[in-house]
């Protein structure tokens, strides 16, 4: 067994940037505490990438944001917590090469029990500095610079994202926190121009939304011209 998870929240749904963050982790930590490393090599919904592939990916994803929420800036900020996902996209070059290297860094670490520890350890880490951090300060990453309180909404989304896209090849696990899928359904929205039709659940909306489910021809209908613009990020 896992060590107890060391985030913890009781916070509701449509919570601000910190509270949706500290639960999208705290439902990130809870998901991977007791995996496996027979259950390492699952798919996932990330086109080629196992469950520890995509590990690796987020533990890097969390080491990020420990050095963004220790950056700041007084420059002025260039994304928001829906732009910056503008330049996201999926099937690219840079993306395929991303899945390369995440590949090929997962495929040397043998001891899963100690990436997947190191994940939850450095999840609570960024938990606990976004708590200290000032949601208006100005802070740098990935070469852009948003405010501390988008940033920690763009963290709750890619958690919340690969959140699902864990579940996908291991079912039996616990999904994702409301407040983090509230924040991808707002997110893709901002990205859209306009609401979901209101019928779409929030797990349908962020796997269609990203490019992990592709739209039905009723719902492309539906959406009309709309519909040319997924997947809204990937």
């Amino acid at each position: 067994m896992s060590p107890e998870p060391a985030i913890r929240t009781s916070t509701g749904a449509g919570a601000g940037p910190v509270p949706a963050l500290r639960a999208a982790y705290a439902a990130a930590s809870d998901a991977v505490a007791d995996l496996t490393d027979a259950e390492s090599w699952a798919p996932t919904g990330c086109t080629g990438w196992a469950v520890r592939d995509l590990v690796v990916h987020c533990l890097e994803d969390a080491q990020r944001a420990l050095v963004a929420l220790h950056t700041p800036t007084r420059e002025p900020a260039d994304r928001d917590a829906v732009t910056y996902w503008r330049t996201w996209r999926p099937d690219t070059a840079a993306a395929a090469d991303d899945r390369l290297r995440t590949r090929v860094h997962a495929s040397v670490l043998a001891d899963f029990a100690a990436l997947r520890d190191r994940y939850r350890e450095t999840l609570a880490a960024v938990a606990h500095a976004a708590a200290a951090a000032d949601p208006a300060g100005h802070v740098r990453t990935q070469g852009h610079v948003l405010t501390a309180g988008d940033l920690l909404t763009t963290l709750a989304v890619e958690a919340t994202v690969h959140h699902l896209d864990l579940t996908a090849g291991l079912p039996h696990l616990p999904g994702p926190a409301p407040e983090g899928l509230a924040a991808v359904r707002a997110t893709l929205d901002g990205l859209l121009g306009r609401a979901a039709p209101p019928h779409w659940t929030d797990e349908h909306y962020a796997r269609v939304g990203t490019g992990r489910a592709e739209l039905t021809p009723a719902e492309r209908a539906a959406l009309g011209p709309a519909a040319a613009r997924f997947p809204l990020f990937g």
